[in-house]
């Protein structure tokens, strides 16, 4: 059975993933959006972790993928892979 054209792209190896990896993300914005989103969501789990309260797990996962998703709508203009792979971001193999 083939996949459709409208099935998510698979990839054998990470050699041939990350080249439409970088296609994504070319857009030095949409990056840095990237970069301080998961910095923060980084520091929330910290904070999560140091205060023992479970909320802050919430705000890290929001902060983490807010970021991400501006990155991708205002400035990359593609959706993000959370949109279309919503359970496997990017699946390989």
């Amino acid at each position: 059975m083939s996949e459709s054209s409208t099935s998510p792209r698979r990839f054998a190896t990470f050699r041939e993933f990350y080249p439409f990896y970088l296609s994504e993300h070319r857009d030095r914005n949409c990056r840095r959006m990237h970069f301080a989103g998961s910095s923060l969501a980084l520091a929330l789990i910290v904070v999560a972790i140091v205060t023992r309260n479970p909320w802050w797990l919430l705000a890290a996962v929001l902060c983490g993928y807010g970021f991400a998703w501006i990155g991708h709508f205002f400035f990359e203009k593609n959706k993000p892979a959370s949109f279309k792979q919503p359970l496997f971001h990017r699946r390989l193999g």
